[in-house]
């Protein structure tokens, strides 16, 4: 959408486009399906921290499809997904244990650099963005404080990733385990 019309990047607030509509839609039906299918298959305890980002999501994603308002941020804020490709890879390559360490040290580094350039760098653009323009009232507070609670936990997220992949002695013992022993979200 950002691609075929990057006139929409001068209006975060009232730029509209059927594609960009459409993909906020889906993206709401992914999230909505994925907090089921956590739920369904009792992954809860596990996955808590996705349960709270899918809601926040959902919530804000469902004021912009009701209000038609601030879909070019939901865009933006889409442009995240990018990086899951190259975090999927590196859980991937960790679950499996393919003996090619350069696999994994190449994604790792390709992956540092996604994270910055589709997590980090949206995220404080539009941060800033709607503590600089936005209103801070009605729909423009909630996706302040939306966007503050995600800063949070993309932040809590990048130094988890930065300790597993680039300070491992700085990992803590068996935190971030699961129910069933396994690793999750540290490794």
């Amino acid at each position: 959408s950002l691609w075929h019309s990057p006139e929409l990047l001068s209006d975060i607030q009232d730029g509209y486009s059927i594609s960009g509509h459409l993909l906020v839609c889906f993206s709401s039906g992914y999230f909505i399906h994925d907090s089921l299918d956590i739920i369904f298959n009792h992954q809860s305890r596990s996955s808590w921290e996705y349960l709270v980002h899918h809601a926040m999501a959902i919530s804000a994603f469902v004021s912009l499809i009701i209000t038609g308002r601030f879909l070019v941020a939901a865009m933006l804020l889409l442009l995240v997904e990018v990086s899951n490709i190259f975090l999927t890879i590196r859980m991937l390559l960790k679950m499996s244990n393919v003996p090619s360490p350069a696999l994994y040290e190449a994604n790792k580094y390709v992956n540092l650099v996604m994270y910055f350039a589709f997590r980090l760098a949206p995220q404080s653009y539009l941060t800033w963005y709607f503590l600089r323009y936005v209103e801070v009232q009605g729909q423009g507070a909630f996706l302040t404080a939306n966007l503050l609670l995600l800063d949070a936990m993309i932040l809590m997220y990048f130094s988890r990733l930065l300790r597993s992949d680039f300070f491992p002695s700085l990992r803590k013992g068996s935190a971030g385990r699961d129910v069933d022993g396994e690793k999750f979200l540290i490794d």
